[in-house]
């Protein structure tokens, strides 16, 4: 993508190229699927210890889970996500990468 900017200094109407690099890094979430088996407390428990949530993130990430079947308890890059989700469901609850 080029950006056409004014070089004031030099000249006040010259017009100057520059490029200008954009990246898109493909974002990625974290699903924790609700099932019959596990606690509220053992999921919270989980978020904390697994995803790094506070305990009012835990609690209303549970929620949702709950409520909706499935919740996206984290959004990022695709190898940061993998070894959360491969801790969550070491621990016994469903997660996915979507």
């Amino acid at each position: 993508m080029r950006k056409h900017l004014f070089n004031e200094a030099a000249n006040p109407w010259k017009e100057v190229e520059q490029d200008v690099v954009t990246e898109i890094t493909p974002s990625y979430s974290l699903i924790v699927w609700n099932d019959e088996v596990n606690t509220f407390e053992w999921v919270i428990e989980t978020l904390i210890k697994i995803c790094g949530h506070t305990t009012e993130q835990a609690e209303q990430c549970a929620m949702f889970i709950h409520s909706k079947g499935k919740y996206a308890v984290k959004k990022g890059e695709y190898e940061k996500l993998k070894t959360m989700c491969d801790g969550i469901t070491n621990r016994g609850i469903g997660a996915t990468i979507e």
